[in-house]
């Protein structure tokens, strides 16, 4: 196939195009390498992709040295007629969009940038598609648009009315923009809650980095809401299967969506959502024991209060996934953030 993968600079990107690349399968990424955190760390990744920085330039395409079916497009998807040109000219099997102004405590500061990047963006991504011929589409959604939700596991049938950051409200208009393209075009959509995802080439704003490089450094963590917190942590590689699950089995209509009881996870046009997380949520504490034992040291702890706009707990109820695809990721903490502590000491030295 040939597959259109946004966000290949980013931490998901990357290595679903690495694994899509070394399967056979054709691979354009697309990124538009903004400033968000450490550009070192997203040339790095292109890096094992075979991109090399100075072949990266605005409105060309760079090629892969080390995959011959990979090319590479530095373009922001809020650009409307560069992302029709991509579009028409290279003609898509399948497309994945995994770019977006990622954060949830960052659109506290720069709200803008998640309208330009995860509404226009996507825009951009479902006219691209309906206008020249794809109907393969899945998409990154959040487990962050369960919000205000304390009824856990989280499942996909509950209602993502209440989100209580932009980032997440930005997800929720993505899962209903696919739908009313999925309706109006037949355009096969899936979106993917994914739940705190972890692993080698990880975004350094979140959990496993932060503390890593603190713990590292002899600098003190900060513990929010006390330390009184849990998540679903899930493994990036446990994340990529599952999203190549979802691209081999498009979505298909629900020949059992009854509109008078209508279920928000699939419909009769061909659209569904999928939770993708570790079905194990895991206390903060625990998880911060976890890399010290890892790194066989003790972290220093500042205890502080709930961050606006985050959310106490999270935990995926994985059942849709498993039945409809037989696929459930199943990766032990301990053996993920092993390997996390392993590439973060060999890429930092």
């Amino acid at each position: 196939m040939k597959i259109l993968v946004t966000g290949t600079a980013g931490f998901i990107g990357f290595h679903l195009a690495k694994k899509l690349l070394e399967r056979g399968d054709e691979v354009v990424g697309l990124d538009n390498i903004n400033d968000y955190y450490d550009v070192n760390l997203k040339y790095g990744r292109l890096r094992e992709l075979g991109i090399e920085k100075e072949t990266v330039k605005e409105g060309e395409f760079a090629i892969s040295s080390t995959y011959p079916a990979h090319r590479f497009s530095r373009l922001n998807l809020a650009d409307r007629e560069g992302m029709d040109k991509l579009f028409r000219e290279e003609k898509f099997d399948a497309v994945c969009n995994l770019a977006a102004q990622a954060g949830v405590r960052y659109s506290l500061e720069n709200p803008h940038a998640y309208i330009d990047s995860n509404v226009v963006g996507f825009m951009n991504i479902l006219e691209g598609c309906r206008h020249h011929g794809v109907k393969n589409l899945s998409y990154a959604s959040s487990s962050s648009v369960y919000g205000l939700n304390r009824s856990q596991p989280f499942k996909t049938g509950d209602h993502t009315d209440h989100p209580v950051s932009l980032y997440a409200a930005t997800k929720k208009s993505n899962e209903m923009m696919a739908h009313t393209y999925a309706h109006l075009y037949g355009i096969q959509a899936t979106g993917l809650r994914f739940f705190t995802v972890y692993g080698p080439w990880g975004r350094p704003d979140m959990a496993p980095m932060l503390f890593t490089d603190a713990i590292l450094n002899d600098r003190a963590i900060k513990v929010f809401n006390h330390g009184d917190m849990s998540r679903d942590f899930t493994y990036i590689d446990d994340i990529v299967d599952g999203i190549i699950n979802v691209i081999d089995h498009p979505a298909v209509s629900n020949a059992e969506w009854d509109a008078e009881n209508p279920i928000p996870e699939s419909s009769s046009a061909p659209y569904r959502i999928f939770n993708i997380g570790n079905n194990t949520p895991v206390q903060l504490m625990e998880f911060i024991g976890t890399i010290e034992r890892a790194l066989g040291k003790t972290a220093e702890k500042q205890m502080l209060p709930m961050q606006d706009g985050d959310v106490v707990s999270t935990y995926a109820d994985t059942s849709g996934l498993e039945q409809a695809l037989g696929y459930k990721p199943d990766t032990d903490l301990a053996v993920g953030i092993a390997d996390f502590v392993k590439w973060y000491r060999e890429f930092y030295n």
